[in-house]
């Protein structure tokens, strides 16, 4: 394991560092985020960049919170062929975590949802 693995495996919880870090994905309708309504902005649990501003939030019924709108820069996308599916993984554009991963079927103007995993998020609300 390389020192930036070694550091994010001490900061992190072994649940997050296997979604985050090991491109791992936690249980449907299991994480903390999934119904959080609250105004404020998503950070990477790993390296804080903001990447989700709540007002993109959207309940979407896939057990994962979803998002219409990543913040510009925030995010990169891989093509994921991985379990027999075409799916666009979603990383943090500052430390290359994975977050989730992106469809083309939301149901505002963007037509993304982003199905995010809580355990790669922080949240921040705005008072």
């Amino acid at each position: 394991m390389d020192k930036f693995e070694a550091e994010y495996r001490a900061k992190l919880s072994p649940a997050q560092f296997h979604v985050l870090r090991e491109k791992g994905t936690e249980p449907p309708f299991s994480g903390k985020y999934y119904m959080t309504n609250e105004n404020g902005t998503y950070y990477c649990a790993a390296c804080h960049n903001p990447l989700f501003d709540s007002k993109h939030k959207f309940f979407s019924s896939c057990g994962w919170p979803s998002f219409d709108t990543a913040i510009p820069g925030s995010v990169e996308f891989t093509p994921d062929n991985s379990h027999g599916m075409n799916r666009t993984e979603v990383t943090c554009a500052r430390c290359g975590s994975h977050l989730g991963h992106i469809f083309p079927d939301g149901p505002t103007d963007t037509g993304e949802r982003y199905c995010i995993n809580s355990l790669a998020l922080d949240f921040e609300s705005k008072k």
